[in-house]
């Protein structure tokens, strides 16, 4: 088939895909309808859900986590966005030292469970600073992506109109999961040096964290695999616009291929099983097996 297919998508204002947002980039198989979404992460309910857009960037871990339960989608081997994680766990100083080996038994503010930046984060902290995460009473704010997921014990809601920042803030949490950047000048990241640890972590564990890469709706990988390429190379093609690097080094946080990303989707497929958000591991090679072929990879 070559007849032009129109999909609702979803994908966020990121530089490395505004060329192909503004139609700078596009294509003679495929058109996109982009939802009027601000912030991305916000309309992957609606997705693994209510199934409503037919491309879209994912968290990493709400994907693994939807393919756990069948969600009907089918993960590209392009990161949509990618970062860092050492910086994003905050305390106040204020309330005292704190440092990551101390988390045990403490109260951590979390947005959610599931969510991909805290699970990178857990992992990190108990790989290397020995922190037991099932001592850790994780307080969160909203539901998992996944409806099927039911969070564990050892998390608990915060009550009704709190804010996370605040009770950051007010010692009501000990330290808290507060994304890219630090919601109030008084706070102060818990790990030391958290950009220069964040780099040598990246380098010894196959590269940036990943957060989002693209999914695409099955049943058009399966009607439509032309269309699939199409994505993958628009995609690619809008970075490349971006002026930003296209080799798939570990310091590049928006790797394209199967194995620039294979060691960092090993590292966080095994946080999700250790972290118990998934009932298996998959491997990478699974996750691609729909792909793989139409991508020439």
């Amino acid at each position: 088939m070559t007849d032009k297919i129109t999909l609702k998508t979803l994908l966020g204002d990121y530089k490395n895909a505004m060329a192909l947002k503004k139609g700078e980039v596009s294509s003679p198989l495929v058109d996109f309808q982009f939802a009027d979404i601000k912030v991305p992460n916000t309309g992957f309910k609606r997705l693994v859900r209510d199934k409503e857009f037919d491309f879209s960037e994912l968290a990493i871990v709400t994907y693994l986590q939807a393919k756990n339960y069948g969600t009907p989608y089918v993960l590209l081997p392009a990161t949509v966005v990618g970062r860092g994680q050492h910086h994003t766990i905050a305390y106040n100083p204020e309330n005292g030292p704190l440092r990551p080996q101390d988390l045990n038994g403490k109260r951590v503010g979390v947005r959610a469970y599931s969510v991909t930046t805290t699970t990178w984060v857990r992992g990190i902290l108990a790989r290397d600073y020995g922190v037991d995460l099932d001592s850790v009473k994780w307080v969160t704010f909203e539901d998992p992506h996944v409806a099927e997921y039911k969070d564990p014990p050892t998390a608990t809601r915060a009550p009704a109109g709190k804010e996370l920042a605040k009770m950051l803030l007010d010692g009501e949490l000990d330290a808290a999961v507060v994304g890219d950047k630090l919601p109030d000048p008084r706070l102060k990241t818990l790990i030391p040096d958290a950009e220069n640890v964040g780099r040598a972590w990246a380098a010894k564990n196959g590269g940036v964290p990943i957060n989002h890469m693209a999914v695409v709706r099955d049943t058009i990988v399966k009607s439509r695999p032309d269309v699939v390429k199409e994505i993958y190379r628009l995609l690619l093609e809008s970075k490349r616009a971006a002026k930003l690097p296209t080799d798939g080094t570990p310091e590049d946080p928006i790797r394209f291929g199967i194995e620039p990303n294979r060691k960092a989707l090993e590292v966080i497929i095994d946080m999700c099983f250790e972290q118990k958000l998934i009932g298996r591991r998959f491997t990478v090679d699974e996750l691609f097996q729909d792909t793989r072929q139409i991508l020439g990879l």
